[in-house]
């Protein structure tokens, strides 16, 4: 049984990573997902590497799903998500979204505090049952770590904020942090995301354009920071969310019909 419990569905199991051979696998399907598929730019050490990696990775948790019917080798991890508490963040100095925004709101919180981040699934295994997985073993793991508010950059594919004017002004009016709570891109990376008129908004069709990921974050009730930030080396344009993690239970849970014996808890 893993760290989380014994999560599993099939042949696929969700789990943290205990060996360093299964973080190489994360950071080599990391690469494969953002480098190869999606037009990020590698460094040439990364290039050379083949793996998507930075100084972060030795400092978190890197939960993986696993899926056992392709054998022992790397290729058996075909998605993965980074976790960084608290504690963790202040062994490395800060959270990686600080280079983003300011994240003063969220780390005067009572409580542990969790950065969601470098989420991928390999393109043969996006799924429900994939995506199902990663959320179990995020709610297990907020459970574990008794953690009260969950955070990330969220992306969206495009590095010129008015092609995406839809989709951050949908967010801006309708998914707005409190203002207690709300993280605000650095001034010199801060692109407004109140491009349009809230009554000019087609909130349906924006719903079809949004990345399954951030859609994932609105259906828990997440919210969002204060200014986009466009991210040349990944080729996106990054929101910050932010997740009170008492609604992993709540609106997860309800959402897959999953109950405290099912995560194992």
């Amino acid at each position: 049984m893993g760290v989380l419990g014994d999560l599993r569905a099939g042949a696929l199991e969700v789990t943290l990573a205990q060996a360093e051979a299964d973080v190489q696998a994360a950071l080599s399907l990391r690469y494969r997902v953002f480098y190869e598929e999606m037009g990020a730019r590698p460094t040439p050490a990364m290039a050379a590497r083949r793996q998507d990696f930075d100084a972060f990775d030795e400092y978190v948790d890197h939960l993986l799903v696993i899926d056992h019917a392709l054998g022992q080798g790397p290729e058996r991890v075909v998605g993965c998500y980074r976790l960084m508490r608290r504690e963790q963040a202040a062994r490395m100095g800060r959270f990686y979204s600080a280079d983003e925004y300011d994240l003063a709101p969220l780390l005067a919180v009572e409580g542990n505090v969790m950065e969601l981040g470098r989420s991928c699934v390999d393109a043969s295994h996006r799924n429900r049952s994939t995506m199902q997985l990663l959320w179990r073993g995020i709610a297990a793991y907020v459970h574990r770590y008794d953690i009260a508010l969950m955070f990330g950059c969220a992306s969206l594919h495009g590095t010129n904020p008015a092609d995406l004017a839809p989709q951050l002004s949908y967010l801006y009016h309708h998914h707005l942090a409190p203002e207690a709570l709300r993280p605000r891109a650095l001034p010199e990376r801060f692109s407004p995301m109140n491009l349009l008129p809230a009554e000019e908004i087609d909130a349906r069709r924006v719903m079809t354009r949004l990345p399954p990921l951030i859609k994932g974050y609105l259906r828990l009730g997440g919210f969002f920071g204060d200014g986009a930030v466009v991210d040349h080396q990944f080729n996106t344009t990054d929101v910050c969310v932010i997740v009170k993690s008492d609604l992993i239970s709540d609106k997860y849970n309800k959402h897959y019909d999953l109950t405290a014996r099912d995560l194992d808890l």
